[in-house]
């Protein structure tokens, strides 16, 4: 196990958040999102040779666990890694940490399929992926 890998640095800004104060929800899926398309890039998937071969990644499963509220001003990073290598399928874990603080502010655990865009149906991962892949297994 490599451990994890950074996959995403940024600040909460006033628009980041709602009514109450703290970042809104839409806006942790839309940053462990960007996390993880750094993620695939790294196992080997890289975004404009899959938009040439319409192929693409399908989240299908999403737990995500809120552990401490964040603010604005609040400086994130995201860590991620693959739990799980299937045939068609990775089980990825992101932690979302605020980096002044230290506090876990978040986890997200995601299963994405592997996807052809004009089939409409899952397709296995790539064999010369799996290397690349099973470098960024970690423990959730």
């Amino acid at each position: 196990m490599a451990g994890w890998t950074e996959t995403f640095r940024g600040t909460i800004y006033p628009w980041h958040c709602d009514h109450m104060g703290h970042m809104n929800v839409m806006y942790y899926i839309h940053f462990f999102d960007q996390a993880a398309g750094h993620l695939l890039s790294a196992c080997g998937y890289k975004w404009a040779e899959m938009g040439e071969q319409r192929l693409g990644f399908v989240d299908v499963k999403h737990v995500i666990e809120y552990k401490a509220e964040q603010v604005v001003g609040s400086l994130l990073a995201i860590e991620s890694g693959i739990v799980k290598r299937g045939r068609t399928s990775l089980v990825g874990m992101h932690r979302m940490t605020n980096t002044e603080t230290g506090a876990l502010a978040a986890t997200l655990e995601v299963t994405t399929i592997h996807f052809d865009l004009e089939a409409r149906k899952s397709l296995p991962l790539r064999e010369d992926t799996w290397p690349l892949i099973d470098a960024l297994l970690v423990e959730p």
